[in-house]
């Protein structure tokens, strides 16, 4: 199971949003090796005046926070870093305007199918990548 909260600044089209939702997506199912219906992948625009960002960035700049069951190892998580700038570029965002944040709360610690802790469910997926 695997969580994205997308921030950016204000002012993207339609369009361009679900692309930078779907760029996302898609890295999580490859990276992550997770049924295509599992990542809930949700996008937040912020009023410029609202975000104190690195003077360097540009008005694309994005941060992609991931909340994903813990398990998964390093190599997985650097493909993961990878596929989201990789696909995020071929949005309009410079590589260096992307930001990846992993929290990673234990499984016991995620309540699913009506209120079970994953760690007592079958995920239908490995997490020790």
């Amino acid at each position: 199971m695997a969580l994205a909260r997308i921030d950016v600044l204000q002012g993207l089209p339609p369009g361009a949003r679900r692309g930078v939702i779907d760029a996302v997506h898609a890295a999580l199912v490859d990276a992550l090796e997770v049924p295509a219906d599992d990542p809930t992948v949700r996008l937040v625009e912020h009023r410029p005046e609202n975000v104190r960002m690195p003077s360097d960035r540009s008005d694309r700049y994005t941060v992609v926070e991931v909340t994903m069951f813990a398990g998964r190892s390093t190599h997985a998580k650097r493909r993961l870093y990878k596929a989201v700038v990789r696909n995020l570029h071929a949005c309009g965002v410079p590589s260096d305007d992307v930001l990846v944040v992993l929290h990673e709360p234990g499984m016991e610690n995620w309540g699913v199918h009506g209120g079970s802790p994953a760690s007592d469910v079958d995920a239908g997926f490995k997490v020790d990548i």
